[in-house]
């Protein structure tokens, strides 16, 4: 993969942007060998400044993808990519840093898509290439194969090109490039369609690039698709035999649908007010539509509390869909969020129709589960969660996941519906997410075998992948590979055996060995590798899968092994290979890193290139060096020292301290509320801030009380676009799309237009914004098996903070200073209590003299805090009820009481 950048001809017409970076290149190669895509995504840029900046090379790789290359070449300087078990990379990677080698550092964030990006400090004049290498099996779903590559170069090309190359042995039925793009694009597409090849070809010119005749900026920004499907001539499906593996894509049509049985779970909590829930409605709404009269059905909505629309499956009569329609109609979201008693109560209802004799024995149940966050409410672990779930389903039925949005832990449901043979998708809260749902829908609704088993000469074949499948649906494919031994065998035999809507189905189906040795070895763009890359693909899926269901620590040592050594020998990153990235020298090095949980990625990561001596620090602020790990580049610039200031607090049960500066005054109140209710802390329509906190509650109560704690606390800086979300496990910076997590685990930063964020690992995160505002967030763990406790969060903010005189919340009012009058102080019960009168904003009442605490410095025991106790949720000193500061959203402004 070695390139060399002296081709690359004259660059001086280059459109720059401000920052004077060129783009000479963007290609996109993409070939499909029987469904196998290998795609290359490169990019040529030059640095045209008159000094060094950082050139980024930010792309997006389909999830589930194996990435098996990256290469750069700067002026001459080749950068090579090795595979390595991910301890030894990331011990070799620490080794280069302490050498002061140069050392840049690449983690995917799991969405959709995942982000692959690196930035290069790219001295004047110097030219680099980017080249990165990926492949994955592309799924039939809804009738048809789609191959999705995002095309998001960011800036105008001089050259730019998306090429895509189909071979498939059946035969093409049809090739389709729907304008994913935009019309900004017609006719710029060209398709060459044969008998069984297919070549698409996207080159639009620089002027065809531009959003409009005069603009610098790139119309260029989404994704290009491409969807065909191929011919079917046997109902056994096709074996394909190619250097020692086969590949049977079995997709059996004409068949009646079986009968379904399906509960739909609907997340009705505060999270999902708005457009998300009005979305939901109108996609069940179309989706209870589309029931066939022999299936069963019901509705369950849940936030902390569960719903039955029927307590039993009922037919799917004309009447009762309209009257589920109705239900759905009248459903407000509110509250927190139950996820397990919810899937409890919808597996019982499934369970209970099976043992009373109700469901049909040739019928198909599953639960369809539409969710936007994590649990907040009854059991939070997630392990548990998925414990209970497979110990409840049995292997009985199929569980589908819907995630929407970007907040939703999408891994978490991945699990839970691969444990339970199902599947999850993402979906997005926008204009199109009623029509994501109903696709999504479409995918299962139309169950036409179960119970397949796949069956294979026993003395020809060996390590086949997955072989038995509990249900097959119409418009889908199912794959099986394995090794093949093709000296001592002529042809190659398999035996489908399914139950269908009406009878026992045996497909068998014979192929020729040598039957595609010509047809591929003539084809100059096939990937003669493609049949071994297809088996080592599902191998590596299927053992994931495995891993994640192990019910021992032992079993799941041993598949993880087996994971490493297919990782290795196959050169693919896996979440236990990293991808070493170093010149010839090995003086500088890039570590590509997959997280074992998607959610706890770190942040894009800096190699700082440089003509003589490195220095990965360059660029970066001596405030922001919090960690070795160098993130991006801003302009130097320093913040208030959080803890060397007087703060405004919320911390524990959650008990807020306001401190005002003018009468040096410290006073309390206490807020209690419910689980799941989301308390806003800070509103500044002024500045575009909003802090809220979002309440969790404890795992019992305690004197019939039960405690609440922030779980969750979520900052929406709306001026700058940028959203952050801190809870007891992740902190998560979102930009639109494009989204970074660190975790608690993690000792890190992220700075994005002008924003950091410091974590100091099982301690604190600090929020700085310029210098006009920052925030410290504490992390309190407690014991994992205590009886009543769970871990929380509590939130410092400095009064010095520039908020805007429109700034308010249960915080924010107090940005400007009331005035407070404390008097009559008499004995309270307690002599450590006196009692005292308050007057503020015209109200008089008794406050009692208390002790709070500040955790700051001493995180276990704290530091005792004087301060004057307001009774009755703070009735008085803050304005109106502690109720109107209730938001539906983790990231809403409040309207003032």
């Amino acid at each position: 993969f070695q390139r060399s950048t002296s081709d690359w001809g004259y660059v001086g017409d280059l459109v720059e942007d401000d920052d004077k970076i060129g783009l000479y290149s963007y290609k996109v190669q993409s070939t499909i060998t029987s469904r196998l895509a290998n795609t290359m995504i490169q990019a040529r840029m030059v640095n045209n400044a008159r000094r060094p900046q950082p050139i980024v090379f930010d792309v997006q790789v389909p999830k589930g993808a194996f990435i098996d290359n990256f290469t750069m070449d700067i002026n001459g300087i080749t950068f090579t990519s090795h595979i390595r078990e991910k301890s030894e990379a990331r011990k070799m990677y620490a080794q280069a840093k302490a050498k002061g080698k140069a050392a840049g550092i690449v983690r995917s964030n799991a969405l959709d898509m995942e982000n692959f990006k690196t930035e290069v400090n790219v001295p004047p004049g110097m030219r680099i290439q980017f080249q990165l290498h990926y492949h994955e099996m592309i799924r039939r779903k809804l009738s048809s194969y789609e191959h999705v590559i995002s095309v998001k170069p960011g800036r105008l090309a001089k050259h730019m090109e998306v090429d895509v190359r189909i071979i498939e042995p059946q035969g093409l039925r049809y090739v389709h490039v729907p304008n994913s793009l935009g019309d900004h694009f017609d006719g710029i597409t060209t398709i060459s369609k044969g008998e069984k090849k297919a070549h698409v070809s996207f080159k639009p010119t620089m002027a065809q690039q531009r959003k409009c005749p005069k603009c610098s900026s790139t119309a260029v920004d989404g994704n290009f698709v491409v969807q065909y499907d191929v011919n079917r001539e046997t109902t056994g499906g096709e074996l394909e035999i190619f250097n020692g593996y086969f590949i049977h894509f079995f997709a059996p049509e004409n068949l009646d649908p079986l009968p379904k049985n399906i509960l739909f779970v609907i997340d009705v909590s505060g999270s999902m007010w708005g457009l998300k829930m009005k979305q939901t409605i109108e996609a069940m709404k179309a989706i209870l539509s589309e029931l066939r009269a022999a299936d069963q059905f019901s509705l369950i909505d849940f936030n902390h509390n569960v719903r039955c629309w029927r307590d039993n499956l009922v037919s799917a009569t004309p009447s009762q869909v309209e009257d589920a329609k109705k239900y759905i109609q009248t459903i407000h979201p509110n509250g927190g969020t139950n996820i397990n008693e919810a899937l409890l109560r919808a597996t019982f209802i499934l369970n209970e129709a099976k043992s009373l004799g109700m469901l049909d024995p040739n019928s198909v149940s599953m639960i369809v589960l539409v969710s936007d966050g994590d649990p907040t409410v009854g059991e939070l672990k997630l392990t548990t969660i998925q414990k209970n779930v497979k110990q409840s389903i049995k292997d009985e039925f199929s569980l589908f996941c819907l995630g929407i949005g970007f907040d939703v832990d999408y891994d978490f449901l991945q699990r839970i519906a691969t444990d339970n043979r199902g599947m999850a998708q993402r979906i997005f809260g926008n204009q199109e997410t009623s029509l994501q749902m109903k696709n999504f829908y479409n995918q299962v609704s139309t169950p036409l075998l179960k119970k397949i088993q796949f069956n294979y000469p026993q003395e020809s074949v060996s390590d086949v992948t997955q072989s038995s499948f509990h249900n097959y649906f119409g418009g889908s494919e199912i794959v099986v590979a394995g090794k093949v031994d093709t000296e001592n065998l002529q042809h190659l035999e398999s035996v489908v055996t399914a139950t269908a809507a009406n009878a026992e189905l045996v497909m068998e189906t014979l192929r020729d060995v040598e039957e595609l040795d010509g047809f591929m070895k003539k084809d100059k763009y096939a990937d003669p590798e493609f049949t071994r890359k297809l088996w080592a693909y599902l191998t590596v899926n299927q053992m994931m899968a495995e891993r994640n269901a192990a019910p021992t620590a032992a079993l799941k040592r041993n598949i993880t092994k087996s994971i490493l050594q297919m990782s290795l020998d196959h050169h693919i990153v896996t979440p236990f290979t990293a991808m070493l990235i170093e010149n010839a020298e090995k003086d500088e090095i890039m570590l590509a890193d997959q997280p074992k949980d998607p959610r706890k990625g770190c942040c894009p990561g800096t190699l700082g290139l440089t003509p003589n001596a490195p220095n990965n620090n360059k660029g970066i602020p001596a405030w922001a060096n919090v960690t070795a790990v160098p993130v991006s580049f801003m302009p130097e610039q320093r913040s208030p020292s959080v803890s060397s200031l007087s703060i405004n607090r919320v911390d524990n049960d959650p008990h807020f301290i306001i401190h005002l500066p003018k009468s040096q005054s410290n006073i309390c109140f206490n807020i209690n509320s419910e689980p799941g209710k989301i308390l806003n802390l800070v509103s500044d329509p002024g500045t575009g801030v909003a802090v809220n906190g979002q309440l969790v509650g404890a795992k019992k109560a305690e004197n019939k009380k039960l405690n609440t704690y922030f779980g969750k606390i979520g900052f929406y800086f709306k001026q700058k676009g940028l959203k952050v979300e801190i809870t007891t496990e992740t902190i998560t910076l979102k930009d639109g799309s494009y989204g970074i997590t660190l975790t608690w685990a993690d000792t890190g930063h992220i700075i994005r237009k002008q924003l950091l964020i410091s974590v100091k690992k099982e301690s604190n995160v600090t929020i700085t914004v310029g210098k006009e505002m920052s925030f410290m967030v504490l992390l309190h763990r407690v014991w994992k098996k205590h009886p009543v406790n769970v871990d929380f969060l509590g939130i410092y903010i400095p009064p010095e903070n520039q908020f805007s005189p429109a700034a308010h919340g249960l915080i924010g009012q107090f940005a400007s200073e009331p005035e407070v009058s404390i008097h009559h102080q008499t004995p309270g019960q307690a002599p450590e209590k006196p009692q005292a009168i308050m007057e503020v904003k015209g109200n008089k009442f008794t406050v009692t003299r208390g002790v709070q605490k500040d955790y700051r410095t001493d995180r276990v025991l704290g530091t005792d805090v004087l301060c004057w106790f307001v009774h009755n949720s703070g009735k008085g000193f803050i304005d109106g009820h502690y109720r109107d500061y209730l938001v539906p959203h983790l990231y809403s402004f409040m309207k003032k009481p």
